[in-house]
């Protein structure tokens, strides 16, 4: 059984990449997409419109021309993604399979899908290619209660499972010497992020002190006076709304001031009028990856 999801157009934006009124103009001039709308005529979607917007976003990424696209039926469609050859459009389709999944609740084929990938390509490349962009195309909507609680946690409890066998199995014989607090402040529970980083960090010899989530700052503190970690990490992706980040800075400026603290996440992205000097930002995955190889 399916669940029912309404999605409006930043949602599908989001999720396709496909930018807003590009879809109002795919409404105005083609067949394939017929949104629904509120009694006072706002735009919304579900579930299956979602899916063929992911499908038609590939194609068109690849090569194919909207106007054909619009003459295919709904299987052609299918089998035309399917079709495709370049190794990077076969990731892509797999993350969308992945959403579609998730937005349908079929959690087992969601499941079987990143454990054929892992038998064939490792849980490494699995987290690299398929769970991190993933959870990078869904984080919006994570963020702002666009995907129903159940579905996140159902995902996350599959990822969580993939990503703890990652971290379990990871090992590298030149440790870098340098060791790593990992926490979510109170408020934040989306641990996924937290918990790639985790892996890479483990996965490139670093050491870590993982927390987990929902953590007050004075707690961070006591275990920092403890353990003396050259660097604290987190990476913040869905706090509540009263979340004030320059408040949260101050508080850890204020409590812990000598241990440089690196935050990535969406709110890595927010411009801030003034930053404490040890406080740094990885605002892409490319940055959080330099910042992990340089440990």
């Amino acid at each position: 059984m399916t669940s029912v999801n309404v999605f409006t157009i930043k949602d599908l934006e989001y999720l396709s990449g496909i930018k807003a009124h590009t879809i109002r103009i795919w409404e105005q001039r083609y067949d394939f997409l017929k949104p629904s709308r509120t009694g006072t005529n706002i735009r919304y979607y579900r579930n299956q419109e979602v899916k063929t917007v992911l499908n038609i976003s590939l194609l068109t990424k690849y090569g194919y021309k909207i106007s054909h696209i619009n003459k295919m039926s709904g299987q052609e469609l299918k089998n035309k993604v399917i079709s495709l050859s370049d190794g990077v459009a076969q990731e892509e389709r797999l993350v969308n399979e992945l959403i579609a999944d998730m937005i349908d609740l079929d959690i087992e084929p969601f499941e079987k899908l990143l454990d054929t990938f892992i038998l064939d390509k490792g849980i490494d490349k699995t987290i690299t290619r398929i769970v991190f962009p993933f959870m990078h195309r869904i984080g919006l909507l994570w963020a702002t209660g666009h995907i129903h609680p159940a579905q996140e946690q159902l995902v996350s409890n599959v990822i969580r499972q993939k990503l703890m066998v990652g971290i379990e199995t990871a090992m590298n014989h030149k440790p870098a010497g340098k060791t790593v607090l990992l926490f979510l402040p109170e408020g934040e529970r989306h641990e996924l992020g937290l918990l790639y980083v985790y892996y890479l960090l483990k996965f490139h010899g670093a050491g870590a002190i993982y927390l987990g989530a929902d953590i007050p700052l004075g707690d961070v503190e006591f275990v920092c006076r403890q353990k003396h970690p050259d660097f604290i990490y987190t990476h913040l992706t869905g706090m509540a709304g009263n979340f004030n980040l320059e408040k949260f800075l101050s508080q850890v400026n204020l409590l812990i001031p000598g241990i440089p603290f690196v935050i990535s996440g969406r709110l890595a992205r927010a411009q801030l009028r003034k930053i404490p000097p040890h406080i740094h930002f990885r605002r892409s995955i490319t940055e959080m990856l330099e910042f992990i190889a340089s440990l």
